[in-house]
């Protein structure tokens, strides 16, 4: 496991689109998932001790985000060669298990993780209404191991971009497990 730190903002960044398969049998684009206050894109996976961690916080999160009028969006980009845990097949598995509020998506081809710039699972990317980027930080203060009343960056962040189109100017860097690219993929 090699773990990574994601870049600073980009504030007003615009998000690429995307038309991913979801693991409920649709085709997703960006537009689809697009909520009136803005979205957040995370990239994440199945084997990731770094997102297993934070799976319960990050669905709590992103119903309350929903209410704000934030929507989110799951895509798991690895090649999944190495790690079976990451297929097609244990992403539908994963999703329904643990009740996710969000489209879980497929990025097989790596093509949009590459275009979002994505560098490890968990990478987070918080747009507003005008889908410019205002966020790209972590979860939460108590980084892998839950710790009781730890700040709540992300939702803190995408709850001032609900409310005034702007995420706050100090982040602090999301960590996780690289991205696993696929050994013939061109990055």
């Amino acid at each position: 496991m090699v773990s990574t730190q994601t870049p600073v903002c980009d504030f007003g960044w615009s998000a690429p689109d995307f038309a991913l398969p979801s693991t409920d049998g649709r085709l997703v684009r960006l537009a689809d998932v697009r909520g009136p206050r803005g979205l957040l894109v995370m990239f994440i996976c199945n084997h990731c001790p770094y997102v297993k961690a934070i799976r319960d916080r990050l669905i709590r999160d992103t119903r309350e985000l929903q209410g704000l009028g934030i929507q989110s969006v799951a895509i798991m980009s690895n090649d999944p060669t190495d790690y079976e845990e990451d297929s097609f097949e244990n992403m539908k598995r994963v999703a329904e298990q643990f009740g996710y509020p969000f489209p879980y998506l497929h990025d097989a081809s790596q093509a949009v993780a590459r275009a979002y710039g994505a560098v490890c699972t968990p990478d987070f990317f918080g747009f507003n209404a005008d889908l410019q980027l205002q966020y790209r930080g972590r979860l939460d203060a108590s980084r892998k191991e839950a710790v009781p009343g730890a700040r709540r960056d992300l939702f803190e962040a995408m709850k001032l971009v609900a409310e005034t189109g702007h995420g706050p100017r100090e982040q602090i860097p999301s960590m996780g497990c690289s991205i696993k690219w696929a050994v013939d993929s061109a990055r």
